[in-house]
């Protein structure tokens, strides 16, 4: 794959089922404390529909009292007494004491021509997690970002593939802020590494949303691993 131009912060589908494996390997790479990510196959859409990219990324049933085992991300950017008020935040108990689960997603959105994180929260006994639940699981600064990104806010969709309702960071502007930082990259990088990182520079910023932190080796093994990948092209 080759690419004319300078990266324009979309993938091809076939860019990103090769994003989504360079981020399946990275992630086990660095030892997350967290469950693997994993590939879904899923050759056709709803109604028969082909689907282009082939599957999905799922990371599932983690509990949301593991977010903040993730100390070493969230410690680089917040004093002591923030980094305490997030943790407060991290675990949320219903009345009975009941912890909270979330499924994650990475979905490849066709009219954008980006990656579109899904994600659901239920109860233990898996009932679904009402919004306003799920409003107060996010971390303390989401709502502050919330407010003042043109770029970020959270809608309910439909899942493309399961049809039924999940929560969705609204994809409008990615393109435009991966653009930039593909940019940045692409002046310290060999092009051919660009698109195998594409994912985990987008899910250093999405993840951020939602409170689900990519761990610091994450950059690391991304930027340090000697690859034969090839570069983005829109085929």
């Amino acid at each position: 794959m080759k690419m004319a131009s300078p990266c324009d912060g979309t993938l091809s589908p076939t860019e990103f089922k090769f994003a989504a494996e360079a981020l399946m390997k990275k992630w086990e790479e660095c030892k997350s404390i967290l469950h693997p990510w994993i590939w879904i196959p899923c050759p056709k859409l709803p109604f028969g529909a082909p689907d282009k990219a082939g599957g999905y990324l799922s990371l599932e049933h983690i509990h949301h009292f593991e977010f903040k085992k993730q100390q070493d991300c969230i410690e680089q950017k917040y004093s002591e007494e923030e980094v305490e008020a997030l943790d407060s935040a991290t675990l949320v108990l219903s009345g009975e004491n009941e912890t909270h689960y979330y499924n994650f997603h990475i979905i490849y959105s066709t009219s954008y021509k980006v990656p579109v994180l899904f994600f659901r929260g239920y109860h233990q006994g898996g009932q679904p997690l009402k919004c306003d639940e799920v409003e107060k699981d996010l971390p303390l600064y989401t709502s502050k970002l919330l407010e003042e990104s043109k770029w970020t806010f959270i809608t309910q969709e439909e899942h493309p593939y399961l049809n039924c309702p999940w929560f969705t960071l609204h994809p409008c502007g990615t393109s435009e802020w991966m653009r930039l930082l593909l940019q940045q990259r692409l002046y310290s990088s060999r092009p051919e590494d660009l698109c195998s990182h594409y994912l985990v520079a987008w899910f250093s910023v999405v993840g951020q949303v939602i409170g689900l932190w990519a761990p610091l080796n994450l950059v690391h093994c991304s930027s340090s691993s000697s690859s034969s990948d090839t570069f983005c092209s829109h085929t």
